[in-house]
């Protein structure tokens, strides 16, 4: 969950109970949809498509889930307009949350968010003031069996990437969002496969959430990830298990 290490998010991502896999694939099965109605259905024409196919793939989503909902953007019937959104929230122990929304009805949503945090003491941060202790960056994290690190160092540098990073249990690739698909699509050539790649929200210095305060910040992630509504939570704080 949001909060851990980012090897950690990754693992239990893929490693969801069934009854939360179930509702990650409906997310995840919305988000394409979305993508390939704004953009098309080719994932090669399409990048938030093409990032939206890998998490599924990353979660293990079955390929009928996902030739579906490419096939729901272009049905018959009504379009459903969708708008795209962050909320910037304050949690428990003061940390810092980025709230990404899509959603058809900006009120009905609203109103679903301001329960959700009245009710786990969270709080909706003035525009900018959270946004700030982030920075906005292109991520690909690499299993260490999945490819040497000389050679995976330079390949990234050599795309474009800002920053290579070697780890214990693998390897982690920055970008500047723009220069995200071309670093990815150089990496993917060479058969290297990413355990996650995605533009997201790095917290620029994490802070220490723990005690009664990361237990409450727990929930109140628990419960904004539940929401239909809501893509991705990103948080700025290792929330520490007693």
């Amino acid at each position: 969950m949001a909060g851990h290490s980012k090897w950690a998010k990754v693992k239990h991502f893929k490693g969801a109970l069934d009854a939360k896999r179930g509702k990650i694939f409906s997310k995840l099965a919305k988000e394409i949809t979305i993508a390939a109605k704004i953009g098309g259905g080719d994932p090669g024409m399409n990048p938030r498509l093409r990032m939206a196919l890998l998490k599924s793939r990353a979660a293990n989503m079955p390929s009928d889930n996902i030739d579906r909902a490419i096939k729901r953007a272009t049905g018959d019937g009504a379009a459903t307009n969708f708008e795209d959104l962050t909320y910037e929230v304050y949690g428990p122990g003061g940390a810092a949350l980025m709230v990404e929304i899509s959603t058809d009805n900006r009120n009905r949503t609203a109103a679903e968010i301001r329960h959700i945090l009245t009710k786990q003491n969270g709080t909706l941060a003035t525009a900018g003031s959270v946004s700030r202790l982030f920075q906005r960056k292109g991520q690909m994290i690499i299993a260490r069996e999945s490819a040497q690190e000389d050679q995976l160092m330079e390949l990234a540098l050599e795309a474009g990437a800002e920053d290579f990073k070697a780890e214990t249990e693998g390897f982690e690739i920055l970008t500047d969002p723009a220069h995200f698909e071309a670093v990815h699509k150089q990496i993917e050539s060479r058969g290297i496969k990413c355990e996650a790649a995605q533009v997201t929200w790095l917290p620029i210095l994490p802070a220490q959430v723990s005690g009664s305060d990361a237990s409450s910040l727990t929930k109140l992630v628990d419960a904004l990830e539940d929401h239909e509504d809501v893509k991705e939570v990103y948080l700025n704080a290792e929330i520490q298990s007693e």
